[in-house]
This record gives structure tokens, sequence and C-alpha cells, in this order.
């Protein structure tokens, strides 16, 4: 059992987000009514996990996207006034990290991504934000392959982008939306970048830049680092802890 405010104040430290400048509020966004002994995590606080975890009798929800986003409207109704309604009237905490869960380099969503790929060598980028990480396949693969690799490993077949022909071996990747790092990981040297999401304009860059993309999924690929986060707590405060998977073919 933990009290919510020094949970909050455990990941706020073990994920560095002070050093992060996000699109959200990271940390504890509803404070509920109880200590937390039993923890549903999950990828987004949709109506539907929320609800979930209040039949599975959760104290506290640990979600990779939270209720509250910059630029967002502050009033509470519609779609959020009812998610934000269900956690309060469930007394149920909620608990949000974005950036700071994507780059943890043990138990962040690209760190997690690379360990059920079975990427190897795996670093973070010399980038700014140190979001796009980079690494090697154990060895050289065609595109075909790969995409079965990913296709096992993540349960959804991603869409490719061929752009050349020789094999991947060097890999670049960020979980999520995050197909605008692809000139980034061009610039490294690698062979494929893989992300969750593609844009329109994604296509001719992969082309142009002769670099393969695989858009794998957005949530597929960001399911694995609040699991992590999610067990570890558990572990160190012994706390009962079930991910809960809202399926989304996004």
């Amino acid at each position: 059992m933990i009290e919510i405010q020094e949970l909050a104040n455990y990941c706020d430290r073990l994920l560095a987000c002070a050093e992060f400048k996000d699109h959200c509020p990271n940390g504890l966004q509803v404070a509920g009514e109880r200590p937390i002994r039993r923890l549903v995590s999950g990828v987004t606080a949709s109506q539907a996990l929320i609800d979930g975890a209040a039949r599975d009798g959760a104290d506290a929800i640990l979600v990779h996207h939270g209720c509250f986003w910059n630029g967002d409207s502050p009033c509470l109704v519609g779609m959020k006034g009812r998610r934000v309604r269900a956690l309060i009237c469930s007394g149920i905490s909620l608990y949000a990290y974005h950036l700071p869960l994507d780059a943890h380099p043990e138990l962040g969503n690209n760190r997690q991504l690379a360990q059920v790929l079975g990427i190897l060598d795996v670093t973070p980028a010399a980038t700014a934000d140190g979001l796009l990480w980079e690494g090697r396949l154990a060895r050289p693969a065609s595109a075909e392959v790969f995409v079965d690799s990913i296709t096992r490993s993540l349960g959804r077949t991603p869409l490719h982008v061929p752009a050349h022909e020789r094999p991947i071996e060097h890999i670049a990747w960020c979980t999520g939306a995050a197909q605008g790092y692809i000139e980034a990981a061009s610039a490294l040297g690698a062979d494929a970048f893989l992300s969750g999401e593609i844009s329109e304009q994604t296509t001719h860059q992969a082309r142009e830049l002769g670099i393969d993309y695989f858009a794998a999924g957005h949530e597929a690929t960001e399911r694995f680092g609040v699991q992590a986060l999610g067990a570890h707590l558990a572990d160190r405060f012994d706390l009962d802890h079930r991910f809960l998977r809202i399926p989304n073919p996004a």
C-alpha cells in the first residue's frame, strides 16, 4: 500500500519529469480518495479503461495518455467530463506519464519495444530530446522477414513503405505518433525507421530519403512501457497490478 501523493512523488523522480517540456501535465492528474493497493495500467485514460478499472476495484489507474492536454478546453464537459466524473465517483486516482515514459532508459516505451522486437545494441540517438532510439537486428533481414517479426511480436501487421532493396540491420525507432523523426532517422544512416503512425508525407519522405518505413500502430508500440512501470511499482510497493488492454486499430 502507498499513499496517493507518495506514489506521484516517486514516479515523478523515477521518470525525471522535470526535465521534459511536454504536451500535457505529467504525474497525478486526478486525486482519488484512498491509499493505493490495487493498480490498473493502460495506454489511454479512455472511458472503457476507467470503467474496467472500476469494475476491477482499482484504487488508481496508470496511463501513458491522460485526460488533460495543453491547449484543450479546461471545462469538464462532454467526454472529458464523463471520464473525470467516473474517476471521482469511483474514488480512483489517475496518473499519466507521456514523454518521460517514452524516454526512460529501462522502463520506457522505446526501450521496452526494442526488447519485444529483439533489437540489440540499443541506445538513444544523439538528438536534443532523447526520444529517437537506434540499434541493430540480430542478423540482417529482408523487409518481408522484418514485417513478419513485427507482426508476431505486436499481434498486428505493420504498414510498410519500401524505399530500397538492401537488407535491414541498422534500425531507428520512436513509439507513438513520431513519424516526423524520419529525417533524423535517415541522418543516422539507418536502413529502416519504425514508429506508430504514418502521415501522407511520410511515404514521400521515406522514398526520397531511401529509408524503409514501418508504421506499427500507436497503441501497439506504446503498450509496453506502462506495463513495465506498473510491474515495477507493484514490486516496489507490494501492489496488486493488472494491465488492461483496450484494443485500438490506430
